[in-house]
């Protein structure tokens, strides 16, 4: 009790008194006087008008006072616009909208090549300090290979929607069959971008602002790119040079490098669908060894089947226990 006391700033014996006459009520009184610079009904309508108008209802208060004041106008102080806007239940959005939700995007389920594509760029170091070239790559999920490569040297949706158009017809992807996974950048949602997807029947998915896990394939082939051996330590000196690097790390990555998640195929043969055979011989070659020998073979050979169906932001299970609200 005593700490409660303390809390809102009272005495024990005020509490007790309280309890005794009115069960517990806070019977503060609160000002007696009305304050002599407080804003006029004239004022707060004036103000409000000014809040929820088109130019400021995006704009915190601080910046709309500052903004009039460079205009010659003062109506109240920012503090005193925060107390109306929290008084009328406007202080978090005073738009005619309804605020953006963001959840998490739809599961993304591929079965085969050409179905879940995923693309984002990363900056690439200049010998000029903060200057930059950008890599646009994409990235099929069935089969982790990269689809496309580019280096520009600006961030542009029109870039990429030239770049998506090249995909599709050098995949020979039908309208309809493709998804586009990306994340909110200003290139990856523009509007010629856009109308370009539409047109090829491309959809589009966005990942959570700021949620790099929503598109971790592309995320981890930056990162196998940028720590891999071989990955140049000074800046390149001019796109050509830049374009010429990425070029030999996608030949090697398709064609050469094993991947874990491919059961230790390559994507290009992952993607070709020979991987059947590859590892149908594979299985053979396991089981003629086991039978030479079977002495050095503690249990069943190695996995040998192909990799299976991969899932792009799966839908969250719930256990047998959960039990949701209504």
């Amino acid at each position: 009790m005593s700490a409660c006391a303390r809390e809102v700033g009272l005495s024990l014996r005020t509490l007790e008194r309280w309890r005794r006459s009115t069960s517990g009520e806070d019977m503060r009184a609160g000002p007696r006087t009305i304050p002599h610079n407080k804003l006029s009904e004239h004022e707060e309508r004036q103000l409000l008008a000014v809040m929820t108008s088109p130019e400021y209802r995006d704009l915190s208060p601080r910046q709309v006072v500052a903004a009039l004041a460079e205009q010659g106008r003062y109506i109240g102080s920012e503090a005193s616009i925060y107390r109306l806007l929290k008084r009328k239940g406007m202080l978090h959005h005073r738009q005619d909208t309804r605020p953006r939700q963001h959840r998490r995007p739809d599961e993304l389920v591929s079965t085969g090549p050409n179905q879940v594509l995923c693309w984002d760029i990363t900056y690439l170091r200049t010998d000029v300090a903060g200057i930059f070239f950008y890599l646009y790559l994409v990235t099929d999920i069935f089969s982790r290979r990269i689809v496309a490569a580019k280096v520009h040297e600006a961030e542009s949706d029109e870039l990429a929607a030239r770049l998506f158009a090249a995909v599709v017809r050098r995949e020979r992807i039908p309208a309809g069959q493709a998804t586009l996974h990306s994340d909110n950048g200003p290139a990856m949602k523009g509007a010629t971008l856009k109308a370009t997807l539409d047109r090829l029947g491309v959809t589009s998915s966005f990942s959570r602002p700021r949620v790099s896990d929503d598109n971790p394939f592309v995320e981890s082939l930056f990162g196998t790119m940028k720590t891999r051996v071989g990955y140049p330590k000074k800046p390149f000196s001019s796109v050509a040079d830049a374009q010429a690097w990425v070029d030999r790390f996608v030949a090697w990555y398709n064609d050469e490098h094993r991947h874990s998640a491919l059961n230790w195929v390559t994507p290009s043969a992952r993607h070709s669908g020979a991987d059947i055979e590859l590892l149908r011989r594979r299985r053979k070659t396991y089981e003629r060894a086991k039978t030479r020998n079977p002495g050095r073979w503690t249990g069943s050979i190695r996995n040998c089947d192909p990799a299976p169906t991969v899932t792009l932001n799966p839908a969250r299970k719930r256990g047998p226990d959960v039990v949701l609200a209504a």
